[in-house]
């Protein structure tokens, strides 16, 4: 058996539980996967043998457990130094503590009228002011990251990081709802969907038959 157990919701709507996911299969460290339905009768008792608090994703490894998508990254941060799950640079560090921070924290009209769903045919919706604020200020975190560090790599800090994982998410609330994205959050979105951890993710989300219904807007 694996030594990391990491505890997931259905790949179709869980953004919370795909960032531990994709970082620990960028890293490829091996894992079992346990996947609890939400929402179901019994996911929540089911969620309690795992986690205090009662929410996924949880991180199991020799008898610790760790909860919260932030506080699994900077576990595996911490344990595995040397592949540079933040930036090695302060300042690029710095920055992507922050956006990674304001992820975890902010944006919660976007999370709200645009729950993630990875099987929704890319439809828009009108969005309320205050979901294209959400949108706006993330688009210009995307920006700001990439013409400072565009010249190491693709992603948002040049090489993969906790950062990019913290907003893959949003790459699927963007596409599956069609919003408007400059031309550097298009290039950045295609980065990540072309990930091949990402399209093991959306094959397992389009397999799944459970249905969220508030989730399908």
């Amino acid at each position: 058996m694996p030594g990391l157990q990491l505890v997931i919701g259905n790949k179709n709507y869980s953004s919370w539980s795909l960032r531990p996911w994709l970082l620990l299969r960028q890293m490829g460290l091996e894992f079992e996967e346990i996947l609890i339905p939400l929402f179901r009768e019994d996911w929540k008792a089911e969620v309690l043998k795992h986690s205090p608090s009662g929410k996924v994703p949880v991180l199991i490894e020799d008898g610790r457990t760790i909860w919260d998508s932030l506080a699994i990254a900077e576990y595996l941060a911490e344990k595995y130094p040397r592949m540079n799950l933040w930036p090695e640079d302060p300042a690029a560090r710095a920055m992507a503590r922050s956006v990674s921070a304001e992820m975890h924290s902010s944006f919660a009209a976007l999370r709200t009228e645009c729950p993630m769903n990875v099987r929704r045919k890319p439809v828009p919706i009108e969005l309320k002011p205050e979901v294209q604020a959400d949108v706006a200020r993330i688009q210009e975190i995307w920006r700001e990251a990439r013409s400072r560090h565009s010249k190491f790599g693709p992603f948002l800090f040049g090489h993969f990081s906790i950062a990019d994982a913290m907003y893959a998410p949003v790459v699927f609330r963007f596409t599956r709802y069609a919003i408007e994205m400059d031309a550097t959050a298009r290039a950045y979105a295609e980065t990540i969907l072309g990930l091949p951890a990402i399209q093991e993710w959306i094959q397992a989300a389009l397999a799944e038959t459970w249905m969220i219904p508030m989730n399908e807007k």
